[in-house]
Order: C-alpha cells, then sequence, then structure tokens
C-alpha cells in the first residue's frame, strides 16, 4: 500500500475494503496503525469499517477492541458488532451488550432481531421481538423491516400461531402494502405447512416482484410440488417478470424434491441459454442432488468433472449426502475426501460418512471414522426438534432429561412402539451408528428428538388439531416409518419439515412417497 500526505475518512475506507476483500491480516494492522496515528482512531464511521474488517478475518476480539476504544458510538457501531458477534456464535455476548445501550429505538431492536433471525437464532429474535413490544412506545413500534425479520423467525421454527399474530399486527398497521412483507408473509406460511394460506396472501397481492415468486416457488418445492412449482415458474415468466437465480435455485430444488431429473436438466440448460444467468456454485449443487437423489451417482460424478468453475463443498457435500442415501461407500469416500480437505472440522460429513459404512456393515471403518473425529476434537451436531403448542414454542433433543413431561413422553413412546410392532411395525435401527445390541439399539432411536416432539404433540393437542415439528437434521429412517404408522394409529395429521423438505403424514402415508 501506498503512502498518502493527507488522507480522508474516504480514502481509510477504500483501504479498509481493500484488505477485506484480499484477506490481508498484514495490511489490516497497517491500515489500523496509520488510521490511528492520523487521528481518525474516533471515527465512528471508520470505527465500524474497521470492525467488519476484523470480523471478516475472524478476529473477534480485535474487533471488541476497537469497539471499546470507540467513545462515540452510534447505532451503526453497535450493530456492526453484534453483525460480527453473531456471525462467530457469540449470540449470548450479542444481548448482554444489546441490554447496556443507551442510542435504544426502531433501528436498534430492528437490527438487533434481523442479527439473530439471520443467523440461525430464531429462539432469540422471536424472544427479542416480545420485549420490543412491551418497551417500545406507540410512535417508535416495529416497522416493516422488524416485520420481515419476525416472519423469517416464525418460518424457521414453524411457529405458525405465532406467524398469524404477527400475520394480523401487519394488516393493523397498514404493512400489508409493503413487498417484502406480504413475500416474507408467503415464507412464513409456506414453511408452517400451510400452502393454502400462503397461496391465498399470494394471490391477494396488488403487485409482485420476483421476490414474491421465488417465495411461492421455494414453498412448493418444499414439499414435494415440483410440477406446480413449474407451473408458478412459467406463469412468472408469462407475467413479464424475469428470474433471478434464486429462482432458479428454487426449481432445481423443487425438481430434486419430486424426482423430475429430465426437468431439472432442461432448466439448468435454459438459465444460461434462455435467461442469461451463469450458473452458480448453488446451481451447480442443486443439480448434483437431484441427480444423485434419483440414485444417478455416474452422471453426477462427471456433472462435478465437468463442473466450469471449482467444485467447493457444497456440490461435494450433495455427493456425499445423495451417496449416504443410497449407501454408495465409493461415491461416499470420493466426495468425503475432497469434503475433508475443503472443510476438515465440519463434523457433519464424518458423520455422514460413518452412517455409510455402518449401513454397509462396514464396522471397522465406522470406528476409524470416528477415531477420526474424536482425535480432530469434533462433535456431531445433535439432533434437535422442536413443535409449537397453543403458541409456545419447545424444544427436544435426545438427551434431554430436564422436560417436565418426559418421563411420560418415554412412556408413551414405548406404549405405542409395542402396540405398532403388532401390526407390522419394525424398527430401524441400522440408523445408530455403534455396533450394540438390537435391544439398546432400539432404545436408542426410540429417543429420538422427533419422537419425544411427536410424543408431546400427542398428548398437548386435541385430536383435531395436526401435529407441526421441525427439525435441524435430515428426518432419519426409522423416524420416517414411525411417523406414518402414527399417523394412522392415533388417526392424526402430522407435519414434520426436516433441514430439506417437508413431510406430510396421513393415513400412513407420507406425502414423500419416501422420496427425501
Amino acid at each position: 500500500m501506498s503512502e498518502e500526505s493527507n488522507p480522508t475518512q474516504r480514502t481509510y475506507e477504500h483501504l479498509i475494503l481493500s484488505c477485506i476483500h484480499q484477506s490481508s491480516l498484514v495490511d489490516a494492522q497497517w491500515v489500523h496503525r496509520h488510521l490511528h496515528e492520523n487521528g481518525f482512531d474516533q471515527d465512528p464511521f471508520l470505527a465500524t469499517k474497521l470492525i467488519n474488517m476484523y470480523s471478516s478475518l475472524d478476529l473477534i476480539d480485535d474487533a471488541r477492541k476497537v469497539f471499546d476504544k470507540t467513545r462515540k458510538r452510534t447505532i451503526y457501531v453497535y450493530n456492526a458488532l453484534f453483525r460480527a458477534l453473531s456471525l462467530a456464535g457469540h449470540g449470548e455476548e450479542v444481548l448482554n451488550l444489546y441490554r447496556t445501550m443507551a442510542v435504544k429505538n426502531v433501528v436498534s431492536w430492528s437490527a438487533m432481531i434481523a442479527c439473530y433471525a439471520k443467523n440461525g437464532k430464531a429462539f432469540e429474535a422471536l424472544k427479542l421481538f416480545r420485549e420490543m413490544m412491551l418497551k417500545t412506545e406507540e410512535d417508535v413500534g416495529p416497522n416493516s423491516v422488524t416485520m420481515v425479520s419476525v416472519l423469517q423467525a416464525c418460518a424457521a421454527l414453524a411457529a405458525l400461531e405465532q406467524g398469524k399474530l404477527i400475520h394480523g399486527y401487519i394488516l393493523r398497521n397498514g404493512l400489508d402494502t409493503i413487498l417484502p412483507v406480504i413475500s416474507a408473509l408467503v415464507t412464513m406460511y409456506a414453511r408452517c405447512g400451510k400452502l393454502e394460506v400462503a397461496q391465498q396472501v399470494f394471490d391477494g397481492m396488488d403487485k409482485r416482484d420476483v421476490v414474491s415468486w421465488n417465495s411461492l416457488i421455494s414453498g412448493f418445492g418444499a414439499h414435494g410440488h415440483g410440477k406446480k412449482a413449474i407451473d408458478i415458474f412459467k406463469d412468472m415468466i408469462s407475467c413479464g417478470i424475469s428470474p433471478s437465480p434464486v429462482s432458479f435455485v428454487s426449481l432445481l430444488g423443487a425438481c430434486s424434491h419430486a424426482g423430475l431429473v429430465d426437468e431439472g436438466r432442461a432448466l439448468f440448460q435454459a438459465m444460461r441459454k434462455e435467461y442469461g444467468i451463469i450458473p452458480s456454485v448453488e446451481h451447480y449443487a442443486s443439480m448434483v442432488d437431484l441427480l444423485g437423489r434419483a440414485n444417478k451417482l455416474e452422471e453426477a460424478a462427471k456433472f462435478i468433472d465437468d463442473m466450469r468453475i471449482e467444485p467447493g463443498p457444497k456440490v461435494w457435500g450433495s455427493l456425499l449426502g445423495s451417496s449416504r442415501i443410497h449407501c454408495n461407500v465409493e461415491f461416499a469416500e470420493r466426495a468425503s475426501t475432497k469434503l475433508f480437505q475443503l472443510e476438515p472440522a465440519n463434523a457433519g460429513n464424518y458423520v455422514l460418512l460413518a452412517d455409510t459404512y455402518a449401513e454397509a456393515g462396514k464396522w471397522d471403518e465406522v470406528k476409524r471414522v470416528k477415531k477420526l473425529l474424536e482425535s480432530r476434537g469434533l462433535q456431531k451436531v445433535p439432533g434437535r426438534s422442536w413443535i409449537e403448542v397453543k403458541r409456545q414454542i419447545h424444544s427436544f433433543v435426545s438427551t434431554d432429561e430436564f422436560n417436565p413431561q418426559i418421563e411420560q413422553l418415554h412412556a408413551l413412546l414405548c406404549e405405542l412402539s409395542s402396540e405398532m410392532k403388532e401390526k407390522g411395525y419394525v424398527p430401524q435401527i441400522k440408523v445408530v451408528l455403534y455396533d450394540l445390541g438390537e435391544e439398546e439399539k432400539e432404545r436408542i432411536v426410540l429417543g429420538h428428538s422427533e419422537k419425544l416432539a411427536l410424543a408431546f404433540g400427542l398428548i398437548n393437542t386435541s385430536n383435531a388439531e395436526p401435529i407441526r415439528i421441525t427439525k435441524n437434521l435430515r428426518l432419519c429412517e426409522d423416524c420416517h416409518s414411525f411417523t406414518k404408522f402414527i399417523s394412522k394409529f392415533a388417526r392424526k395429521e402430522i407435519l414434520v419439515r426436516d433441514v430439506n423438505r417437508f413431510h406430510h403424514f396421513r393415513d400412513g402415508v407420507c406425502s414423500c412417497g419416501d422420496y427425501w
């Protein structure tokens, strides 16, 4: 970097952006030192940029030091640190810092809620929104930006009843004419399992942009209605709306969930040829997922070899996930070898490989992968499920012993399992990665978080009320089979949204057709 005799605020802004783009720690430290020496160390605008710079370099302590030394802390300085801490996983510190703020208004409340909603902390986002509603005055209540973030949080947790309350607030306060808000409403209802309401909200819009159309396409795709998603896309084109890259990510995902391989291939080709959209890594990963789920692993591997860009973790992750579904050890090993190099700290890749070995009966290989996982100090992401009952969201993990109803839940599951076995239910104990006896494996699968949430729903909802569950991982084969039996055995409609898609269980049948 060259010296400048009279650097300005603008000069330092460009220098900081350059450091971010180059990911250069040496240059970052030089700019910061030079900035301090020239008397710009108390400029809140540049403090914001410095915090962003250190955050991009994963130097959270340095970002905090900039904040601590800045005497005039604007809302933008606070927001920069909030974002840095949230991205680094320090959610508790963010909340504690937020509570110390004097500069609180609708902007700061909304910024904090958005930070939580966009960083996988939907619980915290909703909790903060409730606090905002209690503490803000009439003239500084939630605005459209707040509503979008809160709806995203409701969608993430499938919190339908809370989403309905938010919808009512939007209507009462005249926010139903703002496009991003209505698009977020469409997404919320779709991700809460109410596709018909999502369609009604969409149909009632006076004006629609590509985001609105994408929300509806994505919603139908996640429910397995691939052909309907394609029809909506065609309607969008006929209305003169040009598709965006996100449109094709949603479309290819819809084709993947429905097994529409030919349609997916055609759409991928049309992206560049008809709409001039250059495929990104997300589009390539979606195509690999589409082919892999359809058990066209050879074609998926060739597709990766022919890619015009370097395959990243998302692409190889799609191949590994498909190899796990179809228990293809060869391709699982090929994909995991690449993934261990690209993201060695991602425990999920090791678990998927071990799952594949376990299903293939290769227990020595399972032990080898588990030792590798332990030697690197990595831990599997625990399965977690959520259920909303009477507008309260309840969370479950398999090792949860603190729920006041836990003994009742386990007793109900054991009773149901015994009764269903007489009607043909066979526990899928192959999903257990431990070389244990059958009885112990059955005990483990019976304690999966989605089964605990299901039992909680059976106990605490009325007979006519559907049960809605959200899972942070892929629904396992045993839970899928178990829930099918329950839907028939208990005559209950059950909706489960896992990390990939929706499953609608009714009368012993799942909407996915056992393709997920």
